[in-house]
């Protein structure tokens, strides 16, 4: 009953977003609290919740202060070369923009931590995307798939707890897996170049001085999202839900502003009054004698990131204190930057907080375990011997249902003493099990992705109807590639 029950909460909530009959933060908050009554344990539902807020605090106190601090370095100046760069490679041409997009959120995504990642890329490729009237879910889908790969770099994640999970080493898993990877992310760098041209084909092409001149304010924009093979519709612009608050995402346009109106009708959604500006060489925010300061900041903390000399959350907000204080000296300066991008900090952080309501009934009411051991049981005997492709295969839904934690150190074990027992080795499991990692990082339960649609002001259920196709064909694609090269 609790399997039933826990695959019927899931699929609720992912069709009342996809239907938009509720907000992300509502559903789960709500839906959540609903199924834990229907299970009969509403009398523990504090617990639960309480039990998975302080799992997920330390996480939204880390993206309430990076925010923060990339928001500020964004309205001093620090990503403008990057967004020039991107812009002359890109050359106003959409299949550029997206090709771009990908190689950036991959390149980004060496830090190994999906919020900055998804920050500074939608930062520095949201403006150019809004001026040439591209589709959003575009950027969205293509940055997470990059990530999605790249996030399996050892200090990523997933390796590290598939390592610790299993007692081996972390390069055993990730260096063999090498080849297969890099199949994985040309894949992405591929449908990028492929949903390139089909945005080219819808919205045509500007030249580098068109794609930075500002639109009259009269004239509406809408953005028409593209879901499916081919198709076009449900034009949004302003957003509700994780994609509220865009105040960083425009910090990079050169506005700093602190979130705008929207008009909502039944079906479609219009900006009125954008302030897009495009790249605005002179907005009073910037510091560029400061501008060497900054950029050793950011290296040192992504550096001390990596290497983990300090908690995250420490060192963003250390950060966020370091970069306010000396960009800023004053303390109106201080509050106006603060204020500029608060509504991006509430909107992520509360969605945080949401998602822990969901994670901690899922858990707390052990929905998680039965689902892991259903499907675990229905893995027929025959196909023992092949339990590297079963894994692969079970962590797209896995990793996409449930944390990364949840997969790797309730379910993993029990996939790879499944495989043992056929004479398949922990490590081609440990593998395999680190596939599905492109859908993951589009997963309800990944509080980066909310960064990524919030800052790009996307409805989630949007999002989620255009990646998740293209996610699972990278996942297999890349399952794929160990499976030819004798990896997996």
């Amino acid at each position: 009953m609790l399997t039933i029950l826990g695959f019927a909460m899931i699929a609720t909530f992912l069709v009342l977003i996809m239907m938009k009959k509720m907000s992300p933060i509502a559903a789960l908050v709500l839906i959540p609290a609903l199924f834990c009554v229907f299970v009969g344990k509403g009398a523990h539902l504090g617990d639960y919740v309480i039990d998975g807020v302080s799992s997920l605090a330390p996480t939204a106190a880390m993206l309430m202060f990076a925010i923060v601090y990339f928001g500020v370095m964004i309205d001093v100046g620090l990503f403008d070369p990057i967004v020039r760069a991107i812009l002359k490679f890109c050359k106003a041409d959409p299949m550029r923009v997206v090709v771009g997009t990908a190689l950036l959120a991959a390149i980004v995504s060496l830090d190994g931590d999906g919020s900055t990642t998804f920050m500074i890329t939608v930062s520095a490729m949201y403006p150019l995307y809004k001026r040439l009237k591209m589709s959003l879910v575009v950027m969205t889908g293509v940055a997470a798939m990059a990530n999605g790969v790249m996030n399996t770099l050892p200090w990523g994640g997933p390796t590290a707890r598939a390592a610790t999970a299993l007692k081996v080493d972390a390069s055993d898993i990730f260096v063999p897996m090498i080849p297969a990877l890099a199949v994985g992310l040309v894949a992405v760098v591929a449908l990028a170049y492929v949903l390139g041209l089909r945005e080219r084909r819808r919205v045509g092409t500007l030249s580098l001085d068109d794609a930075l001149v500002r639109e009259p304010e009269t004239e509406p924009e809408t953005e028409t999202v593209l879901v499916g093979a081919g198709a076009a519709g449900g034009a949004s612009g302003g957003r509700s839900g994780a994609g509220a608050g865009a105040g960083a995402a425009r910090g990079g346009a050169g506005t700093g502003g602190a979130g705008e109106a929207a008009d909502r009708d039944a079906g479609s959604e219009a900006e009125s009054g954008d302030d897009f500006k495009g790249l605005d060489p002179n907005r009073p925010t910037l510091r560029p004698k400061l501008y060497w300061f900054n950029a050793l900041l950011t290296v040192a903390l992504l550096t001390a990131m990596i290497m983990e000399l300090l908690p995250i959350p420490v060192l963003f907000l250390i950060g966020a204190a370091l970069a306010l204080t000396v960009n800023f000296p004053r303390i109106p300066d201080q509050k106006a930057r603060i204020a500029a991008h608060a509504d991006n900090v509430l909107n992520v952080s509360g969605m945080v907080f949401a998602a822990a309501v969901f994670t901690g009934v899922l858990s707390g009411t052990g929905m998680v375990d039965h689902m892991a051991k259903w499907l675990v049981d229905t893995v027929p005997d025959g196909m023992g011997p092949q339990m590297g492709l079963v894994t692969g295969l079970l962590s797209l839904p896995l990793t996409y249902f449930m944390s990364n934690d949840g997969f790797y150190f309730g379910v993993l074990p029990v996939l790879a003493e499944a495989g043992q027992a056929h004479g398949v080795s922990t490590l081609e499991i440990a593998r395999a099990s680190i596939v599905g990692q492109p859908l993951h990082m589009s997963s309800p339960l990944v509080p980066a992705v909310y960064v990524l649609v919030g800052m790009a002001k996307v409805e989630f259920g949007d999002h989620t109807r255009f990646v998740v196709k293209w996610a699972v064909l990278t996942s297999l694609v890349i399952l794929a590639a160990g499976i030819l090269f004798g990896i997996i």
